[in-house]
């Protein structure tokens, strides 16, 4: 259904070192700097954009929800956000009120943003 999403951040290049730590544990690589815009995803394309602050006044979080292969790259996306500087929302834990398989964690970016990596799958045996 989307193409791709975007961000604007306050601090694009501290925003981009927390995403490309973020994001790697799922596969995810930085495939475009344009120094006001960068944007991540698998080859072919982009589908998930960062860029300067430059429109619009005050401050509305957004969340997104990151695809992970299974729960231990969940807590991989978890364990390189923390180090990476970002507030805890939410451990990975289980989430039986969504569907009794989804799994998630849950993080903020540097901008306040709900950052979320998700597996449906249930656990590998």
């Amino acid at each position: 259904m989307l193409d791709h999403v975007g961000f604007q951040c306050s601090d694009l290049f501290r925003s981009a070192a927390f995403y490309d730590a973020a994001l790697a544990p799922l596969g995810v690589v930085r495939m475009m700097d344009f120094q006001v815009a960068i944007g991540y995803g698998t080859p072919p394309k982009p589908d998930f954009w960062i860029s300067v602050f430059d429109s619009g006044e005050g401050f509305r979080e957004s969340h997104i929800a990151f695809a992970a292969a299974d729960r231990a790259t969940v807590r991989a996306f978890f364990d390189a956000s923390v180090a990476a500087g970002a507030e805890v929302l939410h451990e990975p834990r289980l989430w039986p009120e969504y569907h009794p398989d989804y799994y998630g964690a849950f993080v903020r970016d540097p901008d306040g943003n709900n950052v979320e990596a998700v597996c449906h799958a249930p656990e590998a045996s």
